[in-house]
This record gives C-alpha cells, structure tokens and sequence, in this order.
C-alpha cells in the first residue's frame, strides 16, 4: 500500500489528474477501475476522481509493489532526479525565501535544459533545492518546481524560480499582465542622449530569429523604453524596461533604431562586435537583466511586496563599462 498526503502543491487538482501523475504508465480505465473497487480511496472513502483535492488529503493506493513500480515507471523518476545531481557551486542567489527563488543568471547559461544532457540554471536550482531538503524524491512525482521567466542564452541577470505551485501561478499571472516592472543594462551602438518609448510589431521568423515592423498586420504588438545612463560618443549606457515581453524584443527592438547591442552577433553592427571580440574578447551581447520591482502582493509572494531587487553586472561588463569610460550613476549594482 502506498499513501500520499497531498500537499499545498497538490491541492486544487482534481484527484482523477492526480492519479495519472502518480501512476503515468496506468491506462485511464484501469485507474477508473480501482477507483470503483476502492483499491485507490480518499480520505478512507471511496471516490469518483472528479473530487478536488485540498491540502491534507489522503490518498490510500493499494496495489502490490511490483504493480505500483510499473505503472509508477520508478525507474524513469530515479533517471530524472539523477538528471538534477549537477554542480550548482556558481548559483548566484539574490533573493530566496520558502514560495521564490530569484539567481543571478551568468550569460551563456541555459534558462531550461533545450536537450538532454544540457545543465540549466533550473537544474541547478533544482539541485541545490534538493541538497538543502526543500525537495524530495517523492515530490517530483507530483509537482515540479521550476523557473517563471526565461532569458536567452547568452542574456545574463534575474531569473524567478517558482519553490510552490501557488508561487509559480502568481509569477505567471505578474508577467502576464505586465505588473512586474524589469529592467536591463545594455551597451548599445552610438551616440543616445535622450531617453524614448519605442513601439512596433515582433514576428518570428524561422531559424530563430524574430523582426520588427511599423505595419499592425506583420507581428505582435511591443513597447520598449530605454534612457541613457552614459555615453562615450560610440556607444551608450543604457536603462531599459521591457514593457511588453516578446522573444528578443530589446535586442531587434534596439537594432531596428540604429541602435544594436554590443556584442550582439544576431541583430548587432559586425564592425562593432568584431571590434569588441578582439579588444575585450567578448563572446556575448552586453544585456543584463539587473532590476525588478514588484508591485504591492498579498498572500503567497507577500514578502516580495513592493520590493525593488537588483543585482550585479557581469565582471566582463564592468571591465568595458571601466574602459570604456563610462559608469552607472549611484549604486546600481556595479
């Protein structure tokens, strides 16, 4: 027999869903059918499976070890914790408390694993989540924490990591309706001495790469805003907020103005980035996602209420950043 208490991470689901988690190998009808001869019962009743699960619920399963294995598929678990047995001695942790997880992403960095065999900051968290006793084997059976925001590749800065299920809901539904301000640092191509609300459309093309249009037929809508910080004459310094959030939207958004990021070998200026690959050896574009500030949140993320966050720049970004001559005003995480 085996017994599941369904925590807050579970609750809401409807048990027939459950089910199918814990048991991923096992046909629809034959979870049905211990369902109807109470070989599977809830809070010590029989049940249907539409019932909706609430924190503290038990769930009794009553199938020999060998049935539960295979349709447990056990092995295929024990195969994806060890996915997760991965260095996070790097993890850079700006903030973190019993719902959220917020990392310093190193550009180069994967947001989430494209392929097996690839280590992601999620597996790295994951990893460290599990050395500290936050996670266990058990769990990922049933609920998977993970990131809420991706960043490209070759992007550095925040990432959210959702610890709960509510967690990862309410960052879903924050970025969703755009109440969570964020904010970049990026070294952009010529001379910017005024800030400006750009606006256009974003559609993607194929080969991962994405286009900006003034035609509202020809792609999503965005904004972007961006204000200089510093200026040497060839480059800027500049503070932008993603105000809608699209696939490169910065980086084309930017290079669509004149204006590409350094070291951006997508959308950027050749000349400019060869220039910086042999003077800095610059292997990624100078964009960081180094602010966020959270608007007033009850429940769940409570703590992060009205937060402002903001977190260090790469060393190779403050090394052109130095020789350069240019510079952050204040104490903004330089």
């Amino acid at each position: 027999m085996k017994e599941i208490v369904v925590s807050k991470n579970e609750a809401g689901k409807r048990f027939d869903k459950l089910l199918n988690t814990v048991l991923k190998e096992a046909p629809t009808s034959f979870i049905y059918k211990m369902l109807r001869k109470k070989n599977i019962i809830l809070n010590d009743k029989k049940a249907s499976g539409n019932e909706k699960l609430k924190e503290g619920d038990n769930i009794k399963i009553y199938l020999s070890d060998e049935t539960f294995a295979k349709f447990s598929n056990e092995s295929n678990l024990k195969e994806d914790f060890d996915a997760y047995k991965v260095d996070y001695k790097d993890l850079d942790i700006v903030y973190e408390d019993k719902n959220i997880l917020i990392a310093n992403k190193a550009a180069g960095r994967l947001s989430q694993k494209a392929e097996a065999g690839d280590v992601s900051i999620n597996e790295q968290i994951i990893a460290y989540l599990i050395d500290k006793g936050e996670i266990k084997l058990e769990s990922l059976k049933t609920f998977k924490p993970g990131i809420c925001n991706r960043l490209d590749r070759n992007t550095s800065g925040m990432i959210l990591f959702g610890k709960t299920l509510p967690a990862l809901q309410k960052c879903a539904d924050l970025l969703k309706n755009h109440n969570l301000d964020k904010y970049y640092l990026c070294l952009a191509k010529g001379k910017i001495d005024k800030g400006m609300l750009i606006k256009g459309y974003l559609k993607k093309l194929e080969g991962n790469i994405v286009k900006i249009s003034e035609d509202e037929n020809d792609g999503n809508y965005i904004e972007t805003f961006y204000e200089p910080l510093d200026t040497n004459g060839k480059i800027s310094l500049l503070k932008v907020k993603l105000i809608s959030g699209k696939t490169h939207q910065i980086r084309a958004h930017l290079a669509s103005i004149g204006h590409p990021i350094m070291g951006d070998n997508k959308y950027g200026n050749k000349e400019l980035n060869t220039e910086a690959a042999n003077k800095y050896k610059l292997k990624y574009q100078l964009l960081h996602a180094y602010e966020l500030h959270f608007p007033e949140i009850e429940e769940e993320l409570s703590d992060l209420s009205d937060k402002r966050l903001v977190c260090d720049i790469p060393n190779h970004f403050k090394r052109i950043l130095k020789e350069e001559k240019l510079c952050l005003p204040g104490n903004q995480g330089a």
